[in-house]
């Protein structure tokens, strides 16, 4: 069973917006890190968007003013808004938050978003 499962992703025009979705069944407090990644072919996975005790948050250059990330706090599914995407913000996006409960990093499986020109 899933314990992060990323929807949300799609095809979508330069210029367009998509909300991605991570729903967690995983014990998860307010106060733990919560992130985005995303990874092309023959790339490593890059971090896109970190949030931290519900409301400190950091974002990779490339999509600061564009992108924004909202945790769990205290619900079973976090969000990461992405406003005028670009052709290289083509990905498959992967959430991943680490559980102070059991001292634990999950990830979840990723979803594809693909920006056309």
């Amino acid at each position: 069973q899933a314990q992060l499962l990323e929807s949300g992703g799609g095809l979508v025009q330069a210029g367009g917006s998509l909300t991605l979705s991570c729903a967690t069944s995983v014990t998860v407090y307010s106060t733990d890190t919560m992130s985005w990644y995303r990874q092309t072919p023959g790339n490593e996975r890059e971090l896109v968007a970190t949030v931290t005790n519900g409301d400190f948050t950091r974002y990779a250059d490339s999509v600061k003013g564009r992108f924004t990330i909202s945790s769990f706090n205290g619900k079973n599914t976090a969000y990461l808004r992405m406003n005028s995407l670009k052709p290289e913000d083509t990905a498959v996006y992967y959430c991943n938050v680490y559980s102070s409960y059991d001292q634990r990093l999950y990830w979840g499986q990723g979803t594809q978003v693909t920006v056309s020109a």
